[in-house]
């Protein structure tokens, strides 16, 4: 029985989660990666109840539970550690799924544990698609395949290739995230401690006595504040002064946001932060990213013929559109409500902050 030729750009979160959904569903795909090696990099990430759901669809349950820390409680607190609000997360989430917290390279390394390190070709990168999913490699190989999925990351050259016109789009705000060890961050408990002039600093454990730290402020310059960035949350509480003792090699990353609404390509689909990237507000980059995986690869199942390709990947960015689109929505509602006056936030998140939080994640209760 002959099957599509597929290839994937990029062994990230979204890339291994598409190959791993693919193979669920008896689809073959080549999936290439220009690092020379497996990524160990990166900090945490905060997995709502729709990312560990989707992680769970990928047959992925057990072993994520084996790696990721639970929490329990959400907590938003000022600069002086007055806590402004605090509800359970099943308050939000309820049987959709439990909310985890995890370093980047665990999850990333649970992904790849998943696919097999020796599916992935390391060292090899896409430099140029074509539409008719024509592939020009690094090494100036060429090949043409049924379907190209772009899960290379915000700066696609899949992208740039099938929409040179969409480029990322600075959002004003700068962070630097790090991992830290602390005995003071409560454990199962997201926090995080609200300033002024956007400025905010998440802390979580991930487990193994570390917690995973973002420090975030607004910007008109994507390159950042001259100095050492630490002076400016030097008015915030502990532990936020604890913390910081351990961010000397902090991840600096200016945020963008990427909007595409051009119409799909014939053979060539982006998924993750290649098609979407967002403010980590509602703290659904990878949620995003694996939820796209499985819708792509169930709308794709089944598909021998070439000519079928077009009009499914129409059907996949049609599904996909509004649930996207409310996390955009609810991302830009959440960083406007970052830079209301302090006086302001401080009357609006004691009085109706679980009301808010409800209503930003009530698009994603629904499977995708």
């Amino acid at each position: 029985m002959t099957q599509l030729k597929i290839l994937i750009a990029g062994a990230g979160i979204a890339g291994l989660a598409a190959k791993r959904a693919f193979a669920l569903r008896g689809i073959e795909a080549d999936i290439v990666e220009r690092d020379p090696v497996p990524r160990t990099t990166g900090a945490g990430l905060y997995l709502p109840g729709n990312a560990v759901r989707a992680l769970r669809d990928l047959g992925l349950h057990e072993p994520l539970m084996q790696v990721a820390e639970p929490v329990y409680r959400q907590e938003l607190r000022d600069v002086r550690g007055r806590v402004l609000a605090g509800f359970p997360v099943n308050a939000l989430w309820g049987d959709v799924g439990e909310c985890l917290a995890i370093r980047r390279k665990d999850l990333h390394g649970l992904l790849l544990d998943a696919v097999g390190t020796s599916e992935v070709r390391f060292g090899t990168a896409v430099r140029e698609v074509g539409p008719d999913g024509t592939v020009r490699f690094d090494d100036g190989t060429r090949s043409t395949y049924d379907l190209v999925v772009g899960a290379d990351g915000i700066y696609s050259p899949v992208r740039f290739s099938a929409y040179p016109s969409v480029e990322p789009d600075f959002l004003g705000q700068v962070c630097w995230r790090f991992l830290a060890p602390s005995t003071s961050v409560a454990a199962g408990t997201w926090t995080v401690m609200l300033g002024d002039r956007g400025r905010t600093f998440l802390a979580v454990p991930v487990g193994e006595g570390e917690v995973y730290c973002n420090a975030a402020i607004g910007s008109a310059d994507p390159v950042g504040p001259a100095g050492d960035w630490r002076s400016l949350f030097s008015d915030f509480s502990e532990p936020v002064t604890e913390l910081l003792a351990h961010a000397d090699e902090a991840h600096y990353a200016p945020l963008y946001e990427i909007r595409n609404d051009e119409r799909t390509r014939p053979h060539v689909v982006l998924i993750g932060d290649a098609e979407h990237a967002c403010s980590p507000s509602m703290a659904q980059g990878s949620a995003m990213a694996v939820e796209d995986a499985l819708v792509l690869a169930e709308t794709l199942a089944g598909a021998r013929e070439r000519a079928t390709v077009p009009p499914l990947l129409a059907a996949y960015r049609e599904r996909r559109a509004d649930r996207l689109r409310f996390v955009l929505k609810q991302n830009h509602a959440r960083d406007r409500a970052r830079h209301l006056p302090t006086v302001v936030r401080r009357v609006l998140f004691r009085h109706f902050a679980t009301n808010i939080f409800r209503a930003n994640h009530a698009g994603l209760l629904p499977r995708p």
